[in-house]
C-alpha cells in the first residue's frame, strides 16, 4: 500500500481503541482516513473476528470507499469489503467491512439494537452532521448500553474539521487522535472580492476558463448547490462549443450532485480517459 498521512496516527489510534470504547479521530481532507483506517483495524485483537460497519453519508462516497478498499486488498467488492446503499447491496458471507449510508444504518439499529456480530462502528465525515447520523449514533450508544456485555461495541468518530473537543464531550471525554498533513500540497490564490449583488457563476466560469487555458490537468470546482452547478456547467458548455474542435475534444464537463444517477456521478469522479481531462 502507498504511504498516506494518516499512517503516522495509526499507532495512537490502535492504543486509544484498545483502552477505550469511544475514540475521536481528527484528520484533514486527503489524509486517507476513510480507506486506510478500516483496513488497518481489521486484525486488531479487541475486534475478535467481528465486523466493522462504517457510516458514509453520501451514496457515491460509500460505494467509492468500498471499491477502493477492495482494490487495496486485491479483491472484488462483496468479499472482505462490501457496501449497502439505497436500492443496492454488495456484501457476501465473508464480508467483514460494510460501508453503509445513514438510512441503512439507522434502520439496522432499529431492527437489531445490539448489532450482534459488529465490533466497531465508524462514523466518517461526522462534520457533515445531520439528523440521521445523530440518530444512528444515539441508537448505537443506547443499544450497546442495554444489550452488549461481553464484547463491547466500539465507536470511532472521524471528522475533517477542528471540532474534536466538542465531539469528545458528546462521548464522555473520548480521547482525540489527530493526524496532520494532506496527501497533496494546496496553494491558496485569492481573487477579487465579489461586489454586492454580484452572482457567483460568471466569476467561477471565468476562473475555470483561465485555469483550463493555463494548466494541463483536470479541474475540480466546488459550488454552493445544484442550481449553481447546472448554470456553470451550461455556461462552460457554451464556451467550449466555440473552441477549436481539437481543443474542445480534450475537455469533458462532468456535473456532480446527489440527484444524478450513480453512473453519472461515477463518471465525474473516475480518472479522465487518456488524452482527456
Amino acid at each position: 500500500m502507498n504511504s498516506l498521512p494518516i499512517d503516522a496516527a495509526l499507532p495512537a489510534l490502535f492504543k486509544a481503541l484498545q483502552d477505550r470504547n469511544e475514540v475521536v479521530l481528527q484528520a484533514p481532507p486527503g489524509a486517507g482516513k476513510t480507506t486506510r483506517v478500516p483496513l488497518a483495524l481489521l486484525d486488531q485483537p479487541w475486534l475478535a473476528g467481528q465486523t466493522i460497519v462504517m457510516l458514509e453519508p453520501r451514496r457515491l462516497a460509500a460505494r467509492a470507499a468500498a471499491e477502493r478498499m477492495a482494490k487495496e486488498l486485491g479483491e472484488q467488492v462483496g468479499e472482505t469489503v462490501g457496501y449497502r446503499i439505497r436500492l443496492e447491496s454488495r456484501v457476501g458471507p465473508k464480508t467483514r467491512i460494510e460501508v453503509v449510508t445513514e438510512g441503512i444504518l439507522a434502520r439496522r439499529l432499529q431492527d437489531d439494537p445490539s448489532l450482534d456480530g459488529v465490533g466497531l462502528i465508524i462514523f466518517d465525515e461526522f462534520h457533515l452532521r445531520n439528523l440521521d447520523a445523530d440518530l444512528a449514533l444515539a441508537l448505537a450508544l443506547n443499544g450497546r448500553e442495554l444489550f452488549r456485555e461481553d464484547l463491547q461495541l466500539k465507536v470511532l468518530v472521524m471528522s475533517a474539521t477542528l471540532d474534536g473537543e466538542r465531539i469528545s464531550a458528546l462521548l464522555n471525554g473520548a480521547p482525540i487522535v489527530s493526524s496532520e498533513g494532506r496527501m497533496y500540497p494546496v496553494d491558496v490564490v485569492w481573487g477579487k472580492s465579489p461586489q454586492p449583488g454580484e452572482y457567483i457563476e460568471p466569476r467561477v466560469v471565468s476562473t475555470c476558463i483561465d485555469v483550463l487555458e493555463e494548466q494541463e490537468g483536470s479541474v475540480l470546482v466546488f459550488l454552493p448547490g445544484q442550481a449553481e452547478i447546472r448554470r456553470v456547467h451550461r455556461d462552460l458548455e457554451e464556451w467550449l462549443s466555440k473552441q477549436p474542435s481539437d481543443h474542445a475534444s480534450q475537455i469533458l464537463l462532468c456535473p456532480l450532485y446527489g440527484e444524478l444517477s450513480l453512473t453519472e456521478q461515477r463518471t465525474a469522479i473516475e480518472p479522465a480517459p487518456s488524452g482527456k481531462r
